[in-house]
């Protein structure tokens, strides 16, 4: 279905290992198309006019694991043809050409990672950057899954790697996101589609020196206990690493515990939330959060949303009642 694009071509990715890991799929898949690859600023799930712009001097822009805000999209697609691949909760575009089967009714837990999308779509076969893509979104609450359960250790068994290896890989490409190294995330998609084996991540010296400096800032944070307030933990950071998912995940599924995480440090006027549940569904929350203006999405069981400082203390009320009505 990718087969009638022509011209020049734009990627626009997540900056995480899914978002990257597909990037690198499509990369692959479109060889020999002239192709470029952006991720928009780190920490932000939407699009500058800068960015819209840019986007809109080329033939088609494939945007690979990110629910950008309908308008954004649309903007982009009076300019250029939109594909939208995903996996996030959102609801259809009807403007473009919008694969993401969540958004039309899917069950979540039967796509776990945007590389899932696009490998069933596109009817690619199993490989490491597919894997990596839900091991990176679900660390090990994809082992809960019992399907996917034997999809990943199928392919772990065939790239000779265990599960908490595979989590160290991740925890590699994750790492230039996590300490603001944009270009670095840039670069990884091109580098990704000639990785073939896991020792080539491993080797990548950038992407270790990121991870040992995010790992050292994650531990000093974790080593100060949060706040909990009535069975909800909180925790508020003021930094510019992007950690706030990375801090919200380690707290909530280390404790099972309804996880609220603030992070004023990031951006000027605006704060970073991210709040998990592992027995509720977000979905009412980010819905809210955009009735509210947010820039806001999720999944199941996560809502991130950009908040003026202003808004972050009742949002915050909200998601306590939200919790503790349930």
């Amino acid at each position: 279905m990718l087969g009638d694009l022509h011209g020049e071509g734009l990627i626009i990715h997540h900056w995480d290992t899914d978002g990257l890991c597909s990037a690198a799929l499509l990369l692959e898949y479109l060889k020999p198309r002239s192709l470029v690859n952006m991720c928009p600023t780190i920490g932000a799930f939407y699009l500058t006019e800068q960015e819209i712009d840019y986007a809109g001097g080329f033939d088609y822009v494939i945007v690979a694991d990110m629910a950008l805000p309908e308008a954004d999209v649309q903007r982009v697609s009076e300019e250029a043809r939109v594909v939208v691949f995903d996996h996030h909760h959102q609801k259809p575009i009807q403007s473009v050409e919008h694969i993401n089967p969540v958004a039309h009714g899917a069950d979540a837990e039967d796509y776990p990672s945007c590389t899932w999308v696009v490998k069933e779509k596109l009817g690619l076969p199993l490989s490491m950057h597919v894997a990596l893509g839900f091991i990176g979104d679900r660390e090990h609450r994809i082992m809960e899954n019992p399907r996917f359960k034997k999809i990943t250790e199928k392919c772990l068994s065939d790239d000779g790697v265990t599960f908490d290896e595979a989590l160290t890989l991740v925890g590699l490409i994750d790492s230039s996101y996590k300490v603001g190294d944009r270009k670095a995330v840039e670069e990884a998609p091109r580098l990704l589609r000639g990785y073939t084996k896991p020792d080539d991540i491993r080797g990548n010296s950038r992407w270790r020196e990121n991870m040992r400096l995010f790992q050292e800032k994650l531990g000093e944070i974790l080593a100060e206990p949060p706040e909990d307030e009535d069975g909800v933990l909180y925790k508020r950071l003021d930094i510019g690493y992007a950690i706030i998912s990375a801090v919200t995940r380690k707290l909530a599924w280390g404790t099972r515990q309804d996880t609220v995480v603030v992070n004023t440090g990031f951006f000027p006027s605006h704060d970073q939330l991210y709040s998990r549940s592992t027995r509720l569904d977000m979905q009412p929350m980010i819905e809210r959060a955009k009735e509210l203006g947010f820039n806001a999405g999720g999944k199941e069981d996560v809502l991130g949303a950009i908040v003026p400082k202003d808004m972050t203390e009742s949002f915050v009320e909200e998601l306590y009642r939200f919790f503790k009505e349930k």
